[in-house]
């Protein structure tokens, strides 16, 4: 059963905290409140489904070095930044981090509600697709050696004599093997074999 997604509230005002709460409650979304960067950062949530609000000017660690933190941890968090006080210097960085969105205080209601909808959209998009690089991930690992070695040498496009002869095989051994690769990878065509492992290379760990 998959988890629920959840609004993450990171600032260290706790009013802050509990009027961003009473929103988010009212258009049917579920927060936890956390009243500073680290205090998230050992909660265990960053792999978490939904997205974060964030404050950017807090005590000891600020927003954006939650943001580089939860970076480094490969977190696929959307990050919605909340700032009192920030110029457009700090939106841009923000945004170039790869921040949702960046609003100011106090913030219109409606653009925070539609941040967090479209925040919740690109973290379920990035969850899924990181589902499937571990799915594949796991196939090729299924693979032996020696499967591993057809495999690399089917999708340069060697037929299977060439691959026998490169192997020192014969080439029903060959044959045996390449069904099991095919099977293992849950894949019909060496197109789609090629494209699998394309697309594995084009994203991120």
């Amino acid at each position: 059963m998959s988890q629920a997604p959840l609004i993450f509230m990171v600032d260290d005002q706790a009013g802050v905290l509990k009027a961003l709460g009473r929103l988010l409650n009212a258009a049917g979304f579920s927060s936890q409140a956390y009243t500073s960067a680290q205090t998230f950062l050992d909660s265990g949530n960053a792999a978490a489904p939904g997205c974060l609000i964030l404050d950017l000017a807090m005590p000891e660690m600020d927003g954006f070095a939650l943001q580089k933190a939860l970076v480094a941890r490969s977190s696929d968090l959307p990050i919605i930044f909340l700032s009192g006080h920030a110029g457009i210097r700090d939106g841009v960085q923000a945004m170039k981090a790869g921040a949702a969105d960046f609003l100011t205080k106090p913030v219109d209601e409606d653009a925070l509600i539609n941040a967090v909808q479209q925040a919740l959209e690109r973290n379920q998009i990035a969850r899924n697709i990181r589902l499937e690089r571990d799915n594949v991930v796991a196939r090729l690992a299924s693979l032996t050696a020696r499967e591993r070695e057809v495999m690399d040498l089917i999708i340069e496009g060697k037929l299977n004599k060439q691959i026998a002869d490169t192997l020192v095989l014969a080439e029903k051994t060959v044959k045996i093997h390449r069904a099991r690769v095919m099977n293992k990878m849950q894949v019909r065509s060496v197109a789609v074999l090629v494209s699998l492992l394309n697309n594995l290379k084009d994203t991120p760990a």
